[in-house]
C-alpha cells in the first residue's frame, strides 16, 4: 500500500470500510479460545479476500473490524464470507455455539473512511467548478 492507496490494473481506490456485527441474541460468547480462533479465522478469510486489516477488535458480544479493500468486492459480499466461513468453522470446533440458532445476526453496519474527511472532499470538488 502507498499512502494508503491501493494499485492494480485500471484501479486506484482507497476503500476502508469499519464493520460491526454481533453474535445471534447478542450473546456475550466471543470469549477465551472462541476469541483467539475467530481472530485467526478472519486474519485467513480477509487474507484471502485480498483484503487488509487495520485494526480488529473483539468484544464477548461484539467485533469490530476496519479493513481496506479493492472495488471488486463489495460491502455485503464481505461480511456474507466473513460471517459464513466464521460460523461454519466455529460452530464445528465449539459445539456449545450449536445452540444458538445461528452464529451471527444477519444484520451489520459499515461505515466508510479515507484518508480525508468528507468535508474536504466536498469543498474540494466545488472548487472544482470554478475552474
Amino acid at each position: 500500500m502507498d499512502n494508503g492507496y491501493r494499485h492494480f490494473n485500471t484501479t486506484v481506490s482507497l476503500l476502508n470500510y469499519h464493520f460491526v456485527w454481533i453474535p445471534r441474541r447478542r450473546r456475550p460468547v466471543l470469549k477465551n479460545k472462541v476469541s483467539i480462533r475467530l481472530e485467526e479465522l478472519l486474519w485467513q478469510k480477509t487474507e484471502e479476500l485480498n483484503l487488509q486489516i487495520i485494526a480488529l477488535e473483539i468484544q464477548p458480544d461484539h467485533v469490530h473490524l476496519f479493513v481496506n479493500g479493492y472495488p471488486d468486492i463489495s460491502p455485503a459480499q464481505i461480511m456474507h464470507r466473513l460471517k459464513g466461513y466464521s460460523a461454519k468453522v466455529l460452530r464445528k470446533e465449539f459445539p456449545f455455539l450449536m445452540r444458538l440458532p445461528s452464529m451471527w445476526t444477519r444484520s451489520f453496519f459499515v461505515s466508510t473512511a479515507g484518508n480525508v474527511s468528507s468535508e474536504t472532499i466536498k469543498k474540494y470538488i466545488k472548487a472544482q467548478s470554478k475552474r
